[in-house]
C-alpha cells in the first residue's frame, strides 16, 4: 500500500471507529433486543465497512415509548431553546463535515466532491429550520359577529415516523429532522439499510447538540417492514414523513390510514428536461449533466427523459455525448473521479436490463452502455438516442447514469411528452423566451420546475410532487407546517358584557 493510500485507509478507520453502530433508544446507543445485526458494505468494492445492530419489533416498541414519554415536555420546551440546538448542530455539521462526506462516499458510492455538497446542502435545513422555529406564527383575529376573539396556533402534531432513503442519506434525515425538532415533535428515524452510519453519526451530532434523550430515537434494521407495521400501528404515533418508492409509500398510506395518521411522501419521478429551439445549447448540456449525472442518476429529481426540439437534436446530442464520454468512473474516494458506483449489484443489473430493452426496441446506444469490469457496482454514463416511446427507459423511473434522448417538433408536444407519466416530481426547461417558460411552466403537471437550470433543490424551498410522485412539501415555510397542527380557541368578547 502506498503512502497515500495507506493515509486514506488511516482516515477510513478513524471515521468508522467513531461512527455508532447501535440503535438510538432515549438518548443511549444500544444492541438490538435480539442481537439481531446486519452489514454495510462499500459499492466500490463490495466489501463490509460495518456490522450494524438490526432492530426488531421489540426495538421499535421502545422507540415509540421513549418517543411518547418525551413529547409533552419536549413541545413544552421554548422555542429559542430547539432552535439553539439546531443552530448548534448545524454549526457541528460543519465542524465535522469531512467525516460526513468520506462516509457518504465509503457506504452510498458519490464521489467526495458530491458528498461534500450534499453536506453543505443537509446543513443548510438545520439553519433554515433554526430561523424558521422562532417565525412559527398563529393568529390573532375578530369574529365578523363581534361576538368573539379567535386566537389560532400551531402546536407540534407528536411523535413521527421518519423513514429516509439510501441515495441522499444526511439530507433527507436533515430535511425532516430538523423542520420535527423546529415544531416541537419527537421522532423515530429508520434510516435505509443501505446506507445507515451517515444517519447515525447525524444523530450522535444531534445530542452533542444538546437535544434531549427520547426526541430523536434512531432504529436501523434489515426488515423495514417489521419495524414500520409495528410503529404505525401504535396509537401513540401521530405522522409519517417517507422519501422512497411509490409502490411502498402507497402501502404506507394504507397502514397510517388506519390511525389517521398525517403522511408527508415524496415518492418516484420521470423528469423531463425540454430543451426549446431558441435555447442557449451550452447552457441546456450543462444543466442536463447536472440533473442527469448527479449522484450518478439516483435521484428523485433526476432527468430521466431528454426531450430535444428536433432542429437542435444533433448538437445537442453530440455536446452531451462528449461531456459524459469524459466523465471518470471510479472509486468516490479516488481523486478525478465524476461518478461512483451504483449502490448495489441489483441497481447495476437494472441498468443493463434498461440499455437492452430499449435496444431491442430500436434504439442507438451514443456513448456508454455496458457494466465495468472489475469489483463494485459500476456501470457506465450511457446516451441513449432515437429511443422509441414504449422503452422501458422512458417509462420508468431509472435511477442510474442512463440519459435517453427523444424529440419534439412543437410546444404542444413537448409538454404532452413530458407530462405521459404518472409522475409529478421534477421537470426542466431551456428556453431563451421567459414568458415561453413561464407559459410552458403553467401547463407542466409537476411540483418543481428548474427553468434554465439543472438544480433546483434548496433548503429556503418547498420540495415535493404531485399526481404518484406524493404529497406534502419538506422545505420552505411550508416545511415546518407539515409538523404542526392548527389549533382555533374561541374567547369570549371583552366588549360583549358591556
Amino acid at each position: 500500500m502506498t503512502d497515500s493510500a495507506s493515509s486514506v485507509q488511516e482516515c477510513v478507520d478513524a471515521v468508522l471507529a467513531k461512527t455508532p453502530t447501535g440503535l438510538l433508544i432515549n438518548g443511549e446507543w444500544r444492541e438490538s433486543a435480539q442481537d439481531s445485526t446486519f452489514d454495510v458494505e462499500n459499492p466500490a468494492t463490495g466489501q463490509v465497512l460495518a456490522t450494524m445492530a438490526s432492530a426488531t419489533a421489540s426495538d421499535a416498541q421502545s422507540d415509540m415509548d421513549a418517543a411518547a414519554d418525551a413529547q409533552r415536555s419536549w413541545a413544552r420546551t421554548p422555542t429559542r431553546v430547539r432552535a439553539e440546538i439546531l443552530r448548534r448542530a448545524f454549526d457541528l455539521v460543519q465542524d465535522r463535515a469531512s467525516d460526513l462526506a468520506l462516509l457518504m462516499t465509503l457506504e452510498m458510492g458519490k464521489p467526495l466532491a458530491q458528498s461534500r455538497g450534499e453536506v453543505t446542502y443537509g446543513g443548510e435545513f438545520l439553519r433554515w429550520f433554526s430561523e424558521e422555529a422562532v417565525r412559527d406564527y398563529g393568529r390573532y383575529a375578530h369574529a365578523p359577529e363581534g361576538n368573539l376573539r379567535m386566537l389560532i396556533t400551531r402546536k407540534p402534531v407528536g411523535p413521527c415516523l421518519l423513514i429516509t432513503p439510501w441515495n441522499f442519506p444526511l439530507a433527507m434525515a436533515t430535511r425532516k429532522v430538523a423542520p420535527a425538532v423546529a415544531a416541537g415533535c419527537t421522532m423515530v428515524l429508520k434510516p435505509a439499510a443501505l446506507t445507515p452510519l451517515t444517519s447515525n453519526y447525524f444523530a450522535q451530532i444531534m445530542i452533542d447538540a444538546g437535544l434531549p434523550a427520547g426526541v430523536l430515537n434512531v432504529t436501523s434494521t434489515d426488515s423495514p417492514a417489521a419495524i414500520s407495521e409495528t410503529i404505525i400501528a401504535d396509537p401513540r404515533l401521530r405522522k409519517v414523513s417517507f422519501t422512497g418508492s411509490t409502490s411502498v409509500g402507497k402501502h404506507l398510506m394504507k397502514m397510517a390510514a388506519e390511525n389517521v395518521l398525517r403522511t408527508s411522501m415524496e415518492l418516484g419521478g420521470n423528469g423531463p428536461l425540454i430543451v426549446f429551439e431558441d435555447a442557449d445549447i451550452d447552457k441546456a448540456v450543462s444543466g442536463a449533466m447536472a440533473a442527469k449525472m448527479r449522484n450518478m442518476g439516483e435521484a428523485c429529481t433526476a432527468a430521466n427523459r431528454l426531450l430535444v426540439h428536433e432542429s437542435r437534436a444533433e448538437e445537442f446530442v453530440a455536446k452531451l455525448a462528449e461531456k459524459m464520454g469524459a466523465l471518470n468512473l471510479g472509486s468516490g474516494i479516488d481523486d478525478g473521479v465524476d461518478v461512483g458506483p451504483l449502490v448495489e449489484a441489483k441497481a447495476r443489473d437494472s441498468m443493463e436490463t434498461l440499455v437492452a430493452d430499449a435496444v431491442d426496441r430500436g434504439a442507438d446506444v451514443v456513448v456508454g452502455g455496458r457494466r465495468a469490469d472489475g469489483p463494485g457496482y459500476f456501470f457506465e454514463p450511457t446516451l441513449l438516442r432515437n429511443v422509441p416511446l414504449d422503452a422501458r427507459v422512458l417509462r420508468e423511473e431509472i435511477f442510474g447514469p442512463i440519459a435517453p434522448v427523444l424529440t419534439f417538433s412543437d410546444e404542444d408536444e413537448a409538454v404532452a411528452l413530458a407530462n405521459s407519466t404518472e409522475y409529478g416530481l421534477a421537470s426542466y426547461v431551456f428556453t431563451e423566451d421567459i414568458s415561453r417558460g413561464l407559459r410552458i411552466g403553467d401547463r407542466m403537471e409537476f411540483g418543481l420546475l428548474g427553468l434554465n437550470v439543472g438544480v433546483v433543490s434548496n433548503a429556503a424551498a418547498p420540495f415535493g410532487g404531485v399526481k404518484q410522485s406524493g404529497l406534502g412539501r419538506e422545505g420552505g415555510a411550508e416545511g415546518i407546517a407539515e409538523y404542526t397542527t392548527t389549533q382555533y380557541v374561541g374567547v369570549e368578547n371583552p366588549w360583549s358584557a358591556a
